[in-house]
């Protein structure tokens, strides 16, 4: 199974779906539509959301795909360059998630009924969400590669699979747990910790990757 992935310009699989599985865990705007949808409308209304940030996802990548694609067919060695800076954002981005204290969020509110809709433009509305794809998949895909553009449909058809999971298993814990669902401030406090030093290590392995 590894073996038909790394044909089509894909490395590291495994670390692919380790990594979407942390950043899914941290806690965000996605993750507060959909505990808001879920409190207001039930399971119902959590996958409702799930869609919705699915959906938005999906766009960014696209956008983002196109957006190296584009660079690689004009200037072909302004790859590396592209890498550089995404390994500086990973950085900046992983520094900003260890050094900074946890709490307060962005209350997100949830209209009954747009729970689609919202999930959806919360997700496509983040400005970091798409220079965050263009800094991650380059991680992931051997850019020269014949069947590049099947490993990074590869990769964006995980990112969907992982986030129905996790919204589903997300809308079943919040119901389960209701107000106690809040008050898990060490757990949060370490996933996003974990996520910064992962952004931090991936980072460093994109700059690495540049110079060899």
């Amino acid at each position: 199974m590894l073996a038909l992935i790394a044909d089509v310009g894909v490395r590291d699989y495994q670390a692919f779906v380790i990594a979407v599985i942390v950043f899914l865990l941290v806690p965000g705007p996605g993750n507060l539509a959909l505990i808001t949808s879920t409190s207001l409308a039930g399971v119902r209304g959590g996958l409702a959301a799930t869609l919705g940030v699915i959906v938005g996802d999906q766009c960014l990548i696209a956008l983002a795909m196109a957006g190296m694609a584009a660079v690689l067919l004009a200037y072909p060695t302004a790859f590396h360059a592209l890498q550089w800076l995404g390994a500086a954002y990973l950085m900046w981005l992983g520094a900003n998630m260890l050094f900074t204290k946890s709490g307060a969020k962005p209350i997100i509110e949830i209209r009954a009924g747009h729970y689609f809709r919202q999930a959806w433009l919360i997700t496509v509305f983040n400005p970091k969400a798409i220079v965050f794809y263009m800094a991650f998949f380059p991680l992931f895909i051997q850019a020269h590669h014949s069947l590049a553009w099947l490993g990074l449909g590869l990769l964006a058809l995980t990112v969907a699979c992982l986030t129905f999971l996790y919204g589903l298993c997300l809308s079943v814990i919040v119901i389960r747990l209701a107000e106690q669902f809040q008050e898990h401030g060490r757990i949060v406090w370490v996933l996003e910790k974990t996520a910064g030093l992962l952004m931090m290590a991936f980072a460093i392995r994109l700059v690495m990757s540049g110079t060899s």
